[in-house]
């Protein structure tokens, strides 16, 4: 079950019990970008009671928990490599397949759904940015992290990082996941939900059911860092000092 005061966001709501990201995916309720809104506050934007959203979590939190992993709990060393080898992995792989994919809905399509062409630049954009964007978290966030769960560890101090305190990098990197957030929204509204037109070919109801999956992916990936690892990262740091 979820503990909840007036100031507890919806962020960490689903931290606590994921179960709640399928209440809020359903009313297209960002938790993870825009995880720092309180459930009145995301209420309140969307224009629905918060009464019936309440209702709709306590009603998901009464059904059996499934095998659902506890993040939460997990060391942050762990928790990053789980990111790198599931999340990261999973968008580099699948990128140059959408990519491709895309780029013969345009040619083949583009003539009658001209809105392709937009989604494909758009998703062209992401693609760049977020392969930069694992890359600065591979190889400066993440390393300064398991660097600290170490020195806890091991009783160790450690130095002073380049960026100053960890928050640094983090803000830059909320940052960045806002931007992919707002731009596969803007996907979501040009493929309609990602539903694809009655005249769609395979190849098209493929493409259209891949970038779904991207973008899940995304919040899931998104929720981890935004929500769990990286207050967990700040409040190591704070412990150290």
């Amino acid at each position: 079950m979820i503990t909840m005061t007036p100031e507890t966001t919806i962020g960490e709501m689903v931290a606590q019990d994921y179960r709640a990201a399928s209440v809020f995916g359903k009313h297209g309720i960002d938790f993870c970008c825009k995880g720092h809104r309180t459930l009145q506050e995301a209420c309140e934007k969307k224009g629905f009671s918060k009464e019936q959203i309440q209702n709709e979590l306590d009603t998901v939190m009464q059904k059996p928990l499934d095998n659902a992993i506890d993040f939460k709990t997990w060391p942050l060393d762990l928790l990053i490599s789980y990111i790198e080898k599931t999340h990261h992995r999973y968008v580099e792989e699948q990128i140059p397949v959408l990519l491709q994919f895309l780029e013969k809905l345009c040619k083949v399509h583009g003539g009658r759904h001209p809105e392709l062409h937009d989604i494909y630049d758009l998703f062209r954009s992401s693609a760049g940015d977020l392969t930069q964007h694992m890359k600065k978290e591979e190889l400066i966030l993440f390393p300064f992290i398991q660097k600290m769960v170490k020195a806890q560890n091991e009783k160790l101090t450690i130095e002073q990082p380049h960026f100053g305190t960890v928050e640094n990098p983090i803000a830059m990197m909320k940052d960045e996941h806002t931007v992919e957030g707002d731009r596969f929204a803007t996907i979501a509204t040009l493929t309609d939900g990602f539903a694809p037109p009655e005249d769609a070919c395979t190849t098209y109801r493929v493409t259209f059911q891949l970038l779904k999956e991207f973008e899940q992916d995304l919040h899931k990936h998104i929720h981890l860092e935004n929500n769990i690892l990286f207050p967990k990262a700040i409040a190591l740091q704070s412990q150290l000092q």
